[in-house]
């Protein structure tokens, strides 16, 4: 085209429509670009997500962050060094002492003896020399311990009926008297005390399910099923264990520091709700500094904040718990956020990232550490009083959170909200108050630990036995639960404290809160077997 031979107009007119293929082709590459930009976003979180599932499936547990060559931002080499400090000679070195452990005495001194004795005989005691008798010269102790299988024993109670047999004869009213027998466990039925005792702790302490116990006792010769095993637990829960759970549940509201926390339970057959809908555990707990330790279960149908509410009316003090927003429905309690949670989240920014070797350098690194001192300082502090931990907590924890929370809030306005670090710093930043209150009281911890590792035995458990069959089966379980874990707390053999309950409970007045409270799991009245010997 010869562009010299053009009218102005027509000049224009081209130009503009140059102008105008040109602008569409811009706008169109600006889309492709955004739509390219958009799907790396989405494929980084993606490989996110696939790093961080396969080291929770995969990785190891422990929280522990230190990598090689990793440096602390806030433990340089110069801070550790001591300067003018003379090198060890060669022959100043000396190997520590490696501690025994397992003693044979300190491992058997509270079991009962039993000893077997190995001597010659008249005989095999005549020299072979000079036909003269051998006398004792010394004697040498080899210890086992010696393991007796549970026994079935078939016990009759024969209970004997008296009556006067001059009154008989004379034809005047016969008195009767019964000789008094202790009321069983359940009535009509092949239940003791022991055997009970036996098919609980089996279950809610070993986490042996009922079918394989069943399949135990057949192979004893035993017909009892697990229907039967199930109805005898539901039984003297129902009747018995639920005096027990409902007084600890009285004391533990009257608290001023506790735990909480929840997990999945299924329940097949619940009315009303289909099995694949997820019911829940609650557990809350007393705090480490704590004379009467417990651990209570309750069984809810759903994850609602209101449960909690309703479980903890009329509790007023400090609730240790995670982020989950339900807790915020609690009334009239001052909520303790889990610094172990938000150090967790960073953990995973760390796995998020392919590169392991510019991990160390990342902000996600930093947030680490923050965290990894704030624990330090704790571990430092442990064996301290509550009142030398507030103080201490003040002069080196507060100042260390003051900059954490300003580095958080900095570090929130250019992290992308959806990655694993954006989702680490905005969790701290949601939490910042409930994170920071641990400082107002020397009882109060760090994290929600306590309360994570109080609902681990259920969670083994769950495990095991994968599901409970009826709303009734999980309420039992919430009950006897609490009692094992309670009982672990404070120390007592599982197997004879459910027995000793079983005698007990049903020959008191279940409505005296004074009986009651002679047979809660720290009391001082319980009996020695109740105990686990101290080693």
């Amino acid at each position: 085209m010869d562009l010299s031979k053009l009218t102005r107009k027509e000049l224009e007119a081209n130009y503009q429509k140059i102008y105008n293929e040109k602008s569409k082709i811009e706008n169109a590459y600006a889309e492709i670009y955004v739509e390219l930009e958009a799907a790396k976003m989405k494929l980084n979180w993606y490989e996110e997500q696939i790093r961080i599932h396969q080291q929770k499936r995969f990785g190891a547990s422990s929280e522990k962050t230190q990598t090689d060559g990793q440096v602390s931002l806030f433990n340089e080499p110069e801070n550790d060094q001591v300067m003018f400090l003379p090198e060890p000679k060669v022959e100043e070195v000396i190997a520590p002492k490696k501690k025994r452990y397992g003693h044979k005495k300190e491992i058997t001194k509270q079991f009962p003896i039993e000893t077997i004795e190995y001597k010659l005989s008249d005989e095999e005691r005549n020299c072979k020399n000079c036909g003269n008798q051998l006398h004792e010269m010394s004697k040498q102790v080899h210890v086992q311990l010696k393991l007796i299988p549970a026994q079935i024993i078939k016990e009759e109670h024969v209970q004997y009926v008296y009556s006067c047999r001059h009154c008989e004869e004379n034809e005047i009213e016969t008195p009767i008297v019964t000789a008094k027998m202790p009321t069983p466990v359940i009535k009509n039925s092949l239940a003791s005390p022991s055997l009970v005792s036996h098919i609980i702790t089996r279950k809610y302490v070993e986490g042996l399910p009922l079918y394989r116990q069943e399949q135990q006792f057949k192979r004893d010769g035993i017909n009892l099923t697990r229907q039967t095993l199930s109805n005898w637990i539901i039984n003297v829960s129902n009747s018995y264990f639920k005096h027990i759970y409902t007084r600890m549940h009285e004391i533990l509201i009257q608290k001023d520091i506790l735990h909480a926390d929840e997990t999945e339970v299924e329940v097949l057959n619940e009315p009303g709700r289909e099995a694949i809908n997820k019911s829940y555990m609650w557990m809350y707990r007393t705090g480490k500094y704590d004379d009467t330790p417990m651990v209570l279960f309750d069984y809810q149908p759903g994850r609602n904040g209101e449960y909690a509410r309703d479980f903890l009316k009329g509790y007023k003090g400090y609730l240790h718990v995670d982020g989950y927003a339900g807790y915020n429905k609690v009334a009239d309690v001052t909520l303790v956020g889990c610094f172990a949670h938000a150090r967790r989240k960073y953990t995973d920014a760390l796995t998020a990232i392919s590169d392991k070797e510019s991990r160390s350098h990342t902000e996600a690194s930093k947030g680490l550490e923050f965290c990894n001192q704030l624990f330090k300082i704790e571990d430092e502090i442990k064996e301290l009083s509550p009142e030398e931990k507030y103080i201490k907590r003040i002069e080196s924890s507060k100042p260390l959170l003051e900059a954490y929370f300003s580095w958080v809030e900095k570090t929130a306005e250019t992290a992308l909200p959806k990655s694993a670090l954006g989702l680490a710093v905005n969790y701290s930043l949601n939490q910042k108050e409930k994170l920071k209150k641990y400082l107002e009281d020397g009882r109060l911890e760090i994290s929600n630990n306590a309360g994570e590792r109080a609902i681990r035995p259920f969670v083994i458990g769950r495990g095991n036995w994968l599901f409970c069959n009826t709303p009734k089966g999980a309420k039992a379980s919430a009950m006897l639960y609490s009692i094992v874990e309670t009982g672990k707390e404070n120390n007592l053999n599982l197997f004879n404290y459910f027995e000793y309950l079983l005698e007990k409970l049903p020959n008191i007045n279940l409505e005296d809160k004074q009986e009651l409270d002679k047979l809660l799991p720290w009391s001082s009245e319980l009996p020695s077997t109740c105990r686990v010997p101290n080693n």
